[in-house]
């Protein structure tokens, strides 16, 4: 049962939910079922051995922190 991100046409308010089987999910700041799907970035950590045996960590983009890149987040301090 996947998470989705959606776009609620009607009062423009993003929102997340669990979408179970063939539910029809709804903005749960209005109930329209008029909304558009978008499309979320992984988020996820990959540490690796930089030059001298240092330790380099990038994370990509996650969608709960709005300052994030494919490479730096300027919210978190990571890149």
């Amino acid at each position: 049962m996947p998470i989705y991100e959606y776009k609620c046409n009607t009062c423009g308010n993003n929102f997340e939910t669990l979408v179970m089987g063939s539910t029809k999910p709804e903005c749960p700041s209005c109930d329209s079922q008029d909304l558009s799907r978008l499309m979320s970035a992984c988020g996820f950590v990959s540490k690796s051995s930089g030059p001298g045996g240092e330790t380099q960590v990038k994370s990509s983009a996650s969608s709960a922190c709005s300052g994030c890149s494919s490479s730096n987040c300027s919210s978190c301090g990571i890149g």
